[in-house]
């Protein structure tokens, strides 16, 4: 009996080794596979970058201006009798705006007319004369002076006569300028004066003004430097022209219906400023523009040919502030380049060094890629929405990528 309970011992002991080497080789077989699962590469999403033509649109403050701009003075002196238009209204060209009381030119044209009239008699009666000595000179009974004596009194009453007709002309158009004519057709303003006020000939201050608003300018202000660099750019092929059409924000924000059409830069630069003005032509049927607004002008003067685009969520700042990207490597490892990113174009960083047509840009699991490691690379699924940006990276060794 002693002998049966001992073998029992001995056999209990070594079912519990048994147990616990057979547990310590599960665990460390499910070590084993965790490890295998952390070692597993992580999956990044891509885009493959491509050349591409890219307009450069530019933003640029500016201010409306009248499409023609007249101050309406008065040509002769006198007393306003009337005001024949309504303030703020739509005038047409020759309309009459002011009548001055006309009776002083009336009656200084028909003292001309009278004049005239005394003038063209003498010059008939010395004309007659003229011939009559001209057939007496023939025949001895005048003399030949007497006869050139004639003829001089002769000529000088025709002058007479047309400088008495001169007078009746300019007697004429006093007249005619009593009715103060609109010169353009457009919106009039108020009016300075009023009825009974004496106004006199080229008189400083303008009785109204009327303004052409439709067409509109809008005269653009571009940094002289901004100007420079394009054209330079534009001389050296790097950029292409493209379209002379413009866009305007209006103060609140919204967009203007209408496009305009870029006419013309200034050759002159502000020397307060520093800045071109460049001038814009816009309709405006419905007078929503007025002279003096405050808007912003988009337009695409250049576009660059065989541009890089690449999408901002793929682009990152160091921390000194130097652009930086992710891309994968041929062998599937992540590299850090260092890129030269100046401005955007719509959701997308323009990029002109650092990377190359078939690069593959990481944009998506940025926080998962470090330089050097192996990665997973997928397409990008198109839409989907950026992943957050990485924290800054280290900045990119000299010639790195």
């Amino acid at each position: 009996m002693r002998e049966a309970s001992l073998t029992s011992k001995i056999l209990a002991v070594l079912a519990v080794g048994a147990a616990l080497v057979a547990g310590g080789c599960s665990a460390r077989g499910d070590h084993a596979g965790k490890q295998g699962k952390a070692a597993t590469a992580p999956e990044v999403g891509y885009v493959v970058l491509q050349r591409q033509t890219v307009p450069l649109t530019l933003e640029l403050a500016g201010r409306t201006t009248a499409f023609e701009v007249s101050e309406v003075r008065p040509q002769v002196s006198g007393i306003v009798q009337a005001r024949l238009f309504t303030e703020g209204a739509m005038v047409k060209a020759g309309e009459v705006l002011y009548r001055i009381d006309p009776r002083i030119y009336q009656a200084a044209l028909e003292q001309a007319r009278a004049d005239l009239a005394s003038a063209v008699a003498t010059r008939d009666a010395a004309r007659a004369k003229a011939d009559r000595f001209a057939e007496l000179a023939r025949t001895g009974v005048v003399s030949k002076q007497d006869l050139l004596d004639a003829q001089a009194t002769a000529g000088a009453a025709v002058a007479a006569a047309e400088r008495a007709r001169a007078a009746v002309d300019a007697a004429q158009i006093n007249l005619q300028f009593t009715d103060v004519s609109a010169p353009i057709s457009g919106r009039i303003g108020r009016s300075i004066v009023t009825t009974g006020a004496l106004v006199s000939a080229g008189q400083a201050e303008a009785l109204t003004t009327i303004q052409r608003l439709d067409p509109i300018f809008v005269d653009i202000q571009q940094p002289s430097a901004t100007l420079l660099a394009l054209r330079r750019q534009l001389q050296g092929g790097d950029l292409a022209r493209a379209s002379t059409e413009v866009r305007l924000i209006l103060e609140d924000g919204s967009r203007y219906s209408e496009p305009g059409v870029l006419q013309f830069a200034e050759s002159v630069v502000d020397i307060n400023t520093g800045t071109v003005t460049l001038r814009a032509r816009f309709p405006n049927p419905h007078g929503l523009l007025l002279p003096g607004m405050f808007v912003r002008a988009q337009f695409t003067p250049v576009q660059q040919p065989d541009a890089i685009l690449a999408p901002q969520q793929g682009i990152s700042r160091d921390a000194r502030g130097n652009a930086t990207a992710l891309v994968v490597g041929p062998d599937s490892r992540v590299q850090l380049r260092s890129v030269t990113a100046d401005r955007t174009v719509g959701a997308d960083w323009l990029v002109t060094r650092g990377l190359q047509p078939g690069d593959r840009l990481i944009i998506d699991g940025l926080s998962r890629a470090q330089p050097g490691q192996s990665v997973t690379p997928v397409p990008a699924r198109p839409g989907a929405p950026a992943a957050a940006p990485a924290a800054p990276r280290p900045a990119a060794a000299p010639g790195s990528g």
